[in-house]
């Protein structure tokens, strides 16, 4: 069963909590870190893209950069300033989105739960990436950016968590992109209490977004107790930060494809080759409403396809809809052998929606577009649950977590 627990968590006043949240480190680059925090002193940017104050073109890898994040963590908890709680705590913290809400526990997911596999994957991580990460957390001994897990529901946890939040929040601001967060400290009776429901009704967690910050947790609480004489597995360095939503609450965008030619093929043979496969017709909008469907723009065009064959038949991992496309479309037309490592595909988050793939396709930096329908939950989950792998970027999921309202100290 999973092991989650309350924790001493690190917070902001209230009154600086909305200055000081920030978006997750990856999904911005350098550029846009700095735009988002200029002006703004306490933003945890500083913290999460520190080279961001340091020259222009530094090496996110340098010495210099995680040591730059020190400092800023440093100077946000006497500024902001970051106090720590004096007791173990659950938090809750709810984003809205427009008309969809989602509320989950901020806890400490433990790094033995990772590496045995209570909590699934469904992504690979990239060696770099993990190599950043746990430099990053060992460096500020601490995990800032939260993990996002799913859970199959439990009625009686919902239960409590409905309870819980109607009370008054500690934090309660709308971001500059009109999200909405609001924050609860769980009482530390409530915190034993759930606790203990997650501890017997909650067998698996599954990774939602962040694996490489789970990566680089397991690899940091891996670093950390050979350094330990004393080390029984119950240090905080053998935890870290993650926030655990019910899956029936997650929504998921699609994950969009945008080429930047048509591998040598006109207009008239790119049709020609998807009609080998696919019925195509004419439409008026990217829209897609079904799985099983695709979206193509180009030439000015929108076109629906729809696959000739059985998708039902497939297996677990190339019957997604990401996986037919792949198959059956960018690989044997347009030659994308790898998506990860090509330079001929860029992938769109559903966020931007399809007008943003209409305006790369007509600027002339791309030729074509496809709009597909999100990978559900469901699918998510019975992928993990196989112990497969999702192809890359299968899945969108918004609202983002703010980085900066919790940190797990260790």
């Amino acid at each position: 069963m999973a092991d989650f627990k309350p924790f001493f968590g690190v917070l902001p006043t209230a009154e600086k909590a909305a200055l000081v949240s920030a978006v997750p480190y990856d999904v911005v680059n350098s550029e846009e870190a700095a735009a988002l925090a200029d002006g703004n002193s306490l933003s945890f940017l500083h913290v999460s893209r520190p080279e961001i104050d340091l020259e222009k073109g530094i090496d996110l890898h340098d010495d210099r950069v995680y040591e730059q994040a020190a400092k800023a963590f440093e100077r946000l908890r006497k500024e902001a300033p970051l106090a720590t709680d004096p007791e173990r705590h659950f938090y809750l913290y709810r984003l809205k989105m427009g008309d969809h809400v989602q509320t989950g526990v901020i806890g400490a997911a433990s790094a033995e739960d990772y590496r045995t596999g209570v909590i699934k994957k469904h992504e690979k991580t990239r060696k770099d990436k993990e190599d950043d990460r746990t430099r990053h957390v060992m460096t500020l001994r601490s995990h800032t950016g939260p993990a996002f897990f799913t859970y199959r529901k439990v009625a009686r946890i919902d239960a409590l968590i409905d309870k819980l939040t109607r009370e008054k929040p500690l934090f309660d601001f709308t971001s500059p992109d009109g999200i909405s967060h609001t924050l609860w400290r769980v009482p530390s009776a409530e915190s034993d209490v759930l606790n203990g429901y997650f501890h017997t009704d909650v067998p698996v967690f599954y990774i939602a977004d962040g694996h490489h910050r789970s990566a680089a947790a397991a690899r940091t609480a891996a670093e950390c107790a050979p350094k330990n004489p004393r080390h029984n597995g119950t240090e905080e360095y053998n935890y870290f930060l993650a926030v655990a939503f019910p899956s029936d609450q997650l929504a998921i965008l699609p994950y969009n494809r945008a080429l930047k030619n048509l591998h040598g093929h006109s207009v008239a043979e790119l049709l020609a080759l998807l009609r080998e496969k696919f019925s195509t017709t004419e439409c008026a909008d990217g829209a897609v409403s079904a799985q099983g469907e695709f979206k193509m723009y180009c030439a000015g065009q929108w076109y629906l396809l729809r696959p000739k064959f059985d998708v039902s038949k497939l297996d677990v991992i190339g019957r997604l809809d990401v996986s037919v496309l792949q198959d059956n479309v960018l690989q044997p037309i347009f030659g994308i052998d790898d998506p990860r490592t090509s330079e001929e595909i860029d992938f769109i988050g559903g966020i931007r929606g399809t007008k943003e793939l209409v305006k790369l396709v007509d600027s002339g930096s791309h030729q074509a577009a496809f709009s597909m329908y999100p990978t559900t939950v469901a699918q998510l989950m019975d992928i993990a649950d196989a112990g497969a792998i999702m192809p890359p970027k299968s899945t969108w999921f918004e609202p983002k977590l703010r980085d900066g309202l919790v940190s797990h100290d260790f």
